[in-house]
């Protein structure tokens, strides 16, 4: 009995070997297998899988997939006052590949669990940064890691007002979060990446509003 495959795993979740073995969007693909490698909270799965190549030969194929769930982020600005509102936490799997302290700059993000996009960005907005986002701007949607990641985040952008957010702490303590908010001015922010600012989905949306968003010339 494996749990996840037979036997409920620690989300009560069963089947978790079979995703991908209906798959029939590309005729040079054929899912072979899927092996169920762990599932204690997100899944990892191994895929055997036959793929004809452009000059028709067929190759079988194992490939390792992570499947967290997909997610969503949100940039937070203030037209007027020209700033953002970013948020700063400890991120372990940074901190052990290299980056000083592990504390790191982002937009708010998370996870959508049961809820659509729009839903889940702004329940994680106000979670994160106390701002109860009205409405929401989809910027795009983008595979951050697909050589082996599953998830898909859905992108957003928000206005919000007041000056009152940098430096307060946000997060549910509960799941271990503990969360500094913190305001930037746009020009600021755009000026750390690469040093200070190293987060995809930041990057991504901070050059979004300087290139075609709101902060765009």
């Amino acid at each position: 009995m494996t749990a996840g495959v037979d036997t409920p795993d620690r989300r009560g979740r069963t089947g978790l070997h079979l995703t991908g073995l209906d798959l029939d969007g590309n005729p040079d693909v054929t899912v072979r297998e899927v092996e169920l490698l762990a599932s204690d909270w997100f899944v990892l799965r191994a895929t055997t899988y036959d793929r004809r190549r452009p000059d028709g030969t067929v190759t079988t194929e194992r490939r390792e997939t992570y499947d967290r769930g997909n997610g969503a982020t949100i940039l937070l600005y203030d037209l007027e006052r020209r700033t953002v509102l970013l948020t700063r936490q400890f991120r372990y799997p940074v901190y052990v590949n290299g980056h000083p302290d592990g504390m790191l700059l982002e937009a708010a993000a998370g996870l959508l669990d049961e809820d659509d996009p729009k839903t889940a960005i702004r329940r994680e907005a106000a979670e994160e940064t106390g701002v109860e986002v009205g409405e929401v701007t989809h910027v795009f949607d983008v595979y951050m890691s697909p050589g082996s990641v599953t998830e898909k985040l859905h992108f957003f952008a928000a206005p919000y007002s007041g000056d009152r957010w940098a430096g307060t702490t946000a997060g549910i303590a509960d799941e271990g979060e503990d969360i500094e908010v913190v305001e930037l001015g746009i020009d600021d922010a755009v000026a750390r990446i690469g040093h200070d600012v190293v987060d995809a989905k930041t990057i991504m949306l901070l050059q979004w509003a300087v290139l075609s968003g709101p902060f765009a010339r």
